[in-house]
This record gives C-alpha cells, structure tokens and sequence, in this order.
C-alpha cells in the first residue's frame, strides 16, 4: 500500500466535484501530522464499503484501525462480506463485542418502538409510571414533575411544528391513549451496541480521529445532529478527539457514481436478498421492516427466529399502530 499520492487518486477519479473534492478532503485529514491514531467503524453496509474504499485508498502510513460492532443480531451475509473485504484490502477488521448485546438490552430496558426520538420520550414517561392520560401539561406537570421534557413531546409543547412533538407521528398520541403499551419501550439497545462502545475504544486506545460513514442524505436522527463532514474537540472522559464523516455530503447519485468507477462490491443483503439498506437486522426502526422481515425469514431463517423472539412487542404493536392509523384515515 505504499507510494500513495494525491494525484494518483485522483486521476482515476471520476467527473463528480462532490467525489473529487471528498477524496481531497479525505487525503488531507487522514495524512495530517495532527492524527497519530486514527480508527474507522465498519459496518459491513453500503455506505461502510464506500467509506472503507476511500479510507484505504488515502491512508498513505496506514495510521487507521478498522473495527466492526458486533450487536448480537447481524446478519451471517455481513459477516461474510466483512471477510471479504479484509481479504480484497489486505487489511484487519477488528470485531469489538457490544457492551450489552442488543438482546440482552432489550431484556433489561425495553424494546425499540417506530424510532429512537419515540422511543426515548416513551421510555422516560413509562419510568415515571405515566398513565398515558390527556390532560394538559401544567396538570401533567404537577403529577409528574421531574419528566419535563418527555411531558412537552407528548403534549406538543416543544413548538410548532418541533419534530419533537408527538404530532409528527400521525395519530400517535389518540393511538397510545387508546392502546397504552403492555410492554418497555426503549432505544438503549442502540447505545450499548455501538455508541458507548465506540466511546470506550476511543478511550482505551487513544484515537485522535473518529471516523464514521453517516451521510447527511440518509436523513434521521444521527444525520439531522451534524451539521458538517468534521467537528473538533470530541471528548470522552479526559480524552479528546476530532470526529470526520468522509460521506456526509454523498446523495445517492454520488454513491452510485463511485461505486460504478471503482467497482465496489457489496454484500448479498443488498445483491442477493435485495434490501435497500442494512442495520440491526429487523430493527423496528426500519419503516420497511416487514419487507425485511419476509428477506430474514428466506434467506437467513435462524435470524428469522430469534428478531421475532428480541422485537416480537414491538411488531405487534406496530402493526396496531399502522393499523390505527388507517382506520382513522378512514373514518375522516
């Protein structure tokens, strides 16, 4: 890998300014003399195989660790990929084990329910034994007065038009008064599996350079909290460390045009069984998730079994949901 230059990645570089200019960009913040030690999450995904290309293609020292979360619900596809890629870069993806697998999580705290903003202001009302009653805030307030902010989400007091209103899920409210939850909701499962744990190496290791492939296109709640490719300054304890997002600005024309000039190859999640993107496998999250569903039950029936055993609440819940949600449409 070595006798990298700038040049010579970019003279196979194809005519798309957002790929030249990231590839640049990339080159210098990888080789900069400021990073001694530099780790990327690898994710087996799309985005993740682009992300791993350029990372490899610019790290002219091979300053950077490569690691894969493993949450305890993947996919045997990605594991098989993650092989593959070690094997076409000549590298080492290091798999770390989540700090609590996502069964063990959603055990002990609950399981994921339509999306991580919901779930944590369902979580925080179920702690506090709410009752799930229309009332006012000021009255709720009263009741429950050290739940302030989960309080506001379901009163829609965060401000017009907030995204952290109950409103912005049609019907959820009327849905939830109707059919209070039977079991714990919570979105922990996405903390222990890989956020904390990503903290912890960063910690234990000392990288000074953080790099994930979020792009800002793919929209939610790990998307809409940046607002650049690059922020300084992250901290963890005592240790400081800079964050880059080589993908941020990629739409997917962008992907494509990469993928097509470089010829990256993706697992059979996306090949094979035909899904669009890929995550903890049969995640609730995932508004495609019975799409998802139906792929795990074909190809991978193991897996199949053990989502419906961890997410089971939750899917029953959220097909009352949807179901809810239609009938009041409906009814108009």
């Amino acid at each position: 890998m070595g006798g990298k230059t700038l040049d010579s990645i970019l003279k196979n570089c194809p005519k798309n300014q957002i790929i030249g200019d990231n590839l640049i960009r990339a080159w210098t913040k990888i080789n900069s003399s400021k990073y001694e030690k530099i780790v990327c999450s690898i994710s087996g995904g799309s985005d993740s195989d682009i992300l791993l290309d350029i990372c490899v293609k610019c790290d002219k020292d091979n300053k950077i660790d490569y690691v894969w979360f493993d949450t305890g619900l993947e996919y045997q596809a990605t594991k098989n990929h993650l092989k593959y890629l070690e094997k076409q870069y000549g590298i080492e993806i290091k798999p770390y084990r989540a700090i609590k697998p996502i069964p063990v999580s959603c055990r002990q705290y609950g399981q994921p329910f339509l999306s991580k903003q919901v779930s944590e202001f369902m979580s925080r009302l179920q702690r506090h034994q709410f009752k799930w009653e229309d009332k006012s805030f000021d009255k709720l307030n009263l009741e429950y007065p050290n739940c302030k902010s989960a309080l506001e989400w379901w009163c829609g007091n965060k401000g017009y038009g907030s995204r952290f209103n109950i409103e912005q899920n049609k019907y959820l409210k009327e849905f939830i008064i109707e059919n209070p939850p039977s079991f714990k909701i919570s979105n922990k499962c996405c903390q222990y599996a890989k956020k904390d744990l990503l903290y912890k190496l960063l910690e234990e290791y000392g990288y000074d350079l953080s790099i994930v492939g979020i792009r800002k296109a793919e929209g939610g709640v790990r998307a809409t909290a940046y607002k650049s490719c690059f922020d300084e300054n992250g901290e963890v304890k005592k240790h400081t460390y800079d964050n880059y997002r080589p993908l941020f600005w990629y739409k997917n024309a962008d992907k494509e045009a990469y993928e097509n000039n470089y010829g990256v190859t993706h697992s059979k999640c996306y090949t094979e069984y035909g899904l669009k993107r890929t995550g903890c496998a049969g995640c609730p999250f995932g508004r495609d998730f019975e799409q998802e569903l139906e792929v795990i039950e074909k190809y991978e029936p193991k897996l199949f079994v053990a989502v419906n055993n961890i997410f089971g609440d939750s899917y029953k819940y959220t097909r009352k949901y949807r179901e809810f949600c239609k009938e009041m449409d409906e009814n108009k």
